[in-house]
């Protein structure tokens, strides 16, 4: 018996040009976007070099920003933006962000319009899942794959199986995108999803802005997902039309069939949600943060490409206004538009007048590698998506997950506090 096609077995069917697939089906695609960065570019450049392919396959079709170790912190970051900058000018990259236009790559892609419904998308970054929150085929990949991509402009997938995740119910107070997004990562573990495309779908998803979408489909590979995905609604279009260029405003909309297969459907009635934090050292140890509360935090880290959004940053601002940080609280806007967008909405004043740090847009204290690091002992509330051992640090040190508005009040009282105390 024939079935329909979730949104993902269409996309991935389009790109291999053919009338359907299935999950297991093994199929080459082309790509339509591939995100280059920092860390798992320079040794793809290299591996072409290896075998003397020095062109790529479509310079229109790549997006190249560093971001984690930008600016460069040591010789060594140094040396991989130096040959990062060298690769792309020498292949004249059209959508190149050097130094001074660098951003997050998954605040930066989508903010410039280059995230499109129905396109195939892959970068060389575990969170390029990110892209799904528009309705895309997002997926991270290794520097060797994304070598192949960059000579070829194709890959080689197994098509996934999908979960759908049936999210209704209205929102409580100062509960967020990233608390439901630790909700679901609770319930299913960190394997949960492995190699499946998570389906996002319900009226809560539906009342959600892009950004905070974007949170949701960020964290997808923290549950081991290939991809996550919601379907496209007036909200993305909107955004689209925001952000899309001229010539690049009309994309393909899929959306999955009634009569689609699912390995299974987790539903959830948000509406019982309540403010939730993931202690270490997984994503998976959800528990409220009610529950959790006066655990000292030594350090508050608001920004990343999960909360690093103008969104964000105000939910912070309205957190941390008039009031002083016990904590040290370090504030990253993911890209030069939304630092700017900040400054000039008063957020920056804010968080000055808090006795914040603010930073220019980098990946940097994420994943351990610099403004922001741990000392052995110490505890961090994050807004990032991972919080494994040794990840902001040392291995004794230890990362907590939260929205902006759980880590803007624990910064203020210098613990672990539930944001409903501060409204």
């Amino acid at each position: 018996m024939k079935h329909g096609m979730t949104i993902t077995e269409k996309i991935l069917a389009r790109g291999a040009h053919k009338d359907a697939v299935k999950a297991g089906d093994i199929i080459n695609a082309d790509i339509d976007v591939a995100m280059c960065h920092d860390v798992t570019t320079p040794p793809a450049i290299r591996m072409l070099e290896e075998k003397g392919i020095t062109g790529v396959f479509d310079k229109e079709k790549i997006v190249v920003t560093p971001d984690h170790f930008q600016p460069a912190k040591d010789i060594k970051s140094a040396e991989l933006l130096k040959r990062l900058d060298t690769w792309a000018k020498r292949n004249d990259i059209t959508h190149y962000y050097p130094v001074g236009k660098a951003g997050v790559c998954h605040a930066l892609l989508p903010e410039k319009g280059h995230i499109r419904p129905g396109e195939i998308i892959v970068g060389g970054d575990s969170h390029t899942c990110t892209y799904g929150a528009f309705g895309a085929f997002s997926a991270g990949i290794g520097s060797t794959d994304l070598a192949a991509v960059l000579a070829a402009g194709e890959l080689w997938f197994k098509v996934p199986e999908s979960i759908k995740f049936v999210m209704n119910g209205e929102l409580g107070e100062c509960v967020y995108s990233k608390d439901m997004i630790i909700a679901i990562i609770t319930r299913i573990g960190t394997d949960g999803a492995l190699y499946k495309a998570m389906e996002f779908t319900g009226s809560t998803i539906e009342s959600l802005s892009m950004e905070a979408r974007m949170t949701i489909t960020n964290m997808a590979i923290e549950a081991g997902g290939k991809s996550g995905i919601i379907a496209v609604d007036d909200t993305t279009r909107e955004y689209l039309d925001r952000v899309l260029p001229e010539g690049k405003k009309d994309y393909q909309v899929f959306e999955s069939d009634a009569d689609a297969e699912y390995s299974n459907v987790e539903e959830f009635n948000c509406s019982e949600l309540e403010p939730m934090v993931a202690m270490p050292n997984l994503p998976s140890n959800g528990e409220t943060v009610s529950g959790q509360e006066g655990i000292p935090m030594d350090q508050a880290y608001i920004g990343s490409c999960t909360n690093g959004r103008i969104e964000d940053l105000r939910l912070a601002a309205k957190f941390l206004k008039g009031k002083k940080v016990k904590s040290r609280t370090i504030v990253v806007p993911a890209t030069p538009s939304i630092w700017k967008q900040a400054n000039d909405e008063g957020l920056l004043d804010i968080f000055y007048e808090a006795e914040c740090v603010v930073a220019a847009p980098t990946c940097g204290a994420c994943l351990g590698g610099f403004m922001g690091i741990l000392a052995e002992g110490e505890k961090c509330i994050s807004t990032t998506n991972r919080n494994f051992v040794g990840r902001m640090g040392h291995p004794k040190s230890e990362v907590y997950l939260a929205s902006p508005a759980t880590a803007a009040a624990s910064a203020v009282e210098g613990k672990l506090t539930d944001p409903r105390k501060h409204l």
